[in-house]
């Protein structure tokens, strides 16, 4: 099942308070970034994070879910929660990989 655009819209609104969020679609599913670094996606109409030290210390209670098969868990993140939501992401931005530069 792919995620439906008004899910992306009401994700995206959720973390309009963050600087520098952007997404790209991939196979009807959306990968988020902020500031270039991948720190999430939205799967099957499910807004996931990647397991970082500091969202599964924010998050010690999200449940760990596949995105797709053979994929890595992440972290199942409630949009509904804003504030928790914008403070997780902004202390996942140092441990997040920078960008690959293309050649």
């Amino acid at each position: 099942m792919a995620t439906k655009k008004e899910y992306l819209d009401y994700v995206l609104e959720q973390l309009s308070g963050l600087d520098g969020i952007t997404h790209r679609a991939m196979m009807g599913e959306y990968i988020l970034y902020i500031h270039g670094r991948v720190f999430g996606g939205i799967y099957d109409d499910r807004l996931l994070l990647k397991p970082t030290a500091s969202a599964c210390a924010l998050l010690p209670d999200a449940p760990r879910e596949i995105p797709y098969e053979g994929a890595k868990e992440m972290l199942l993140a409630d949009p509904d929660e804003r504030d928790r939501l914008a403070l997780v992401i902004a202390a996942m931005f140092p441990e997040l990989p920078a960008p690959k530069r293309r050649k």
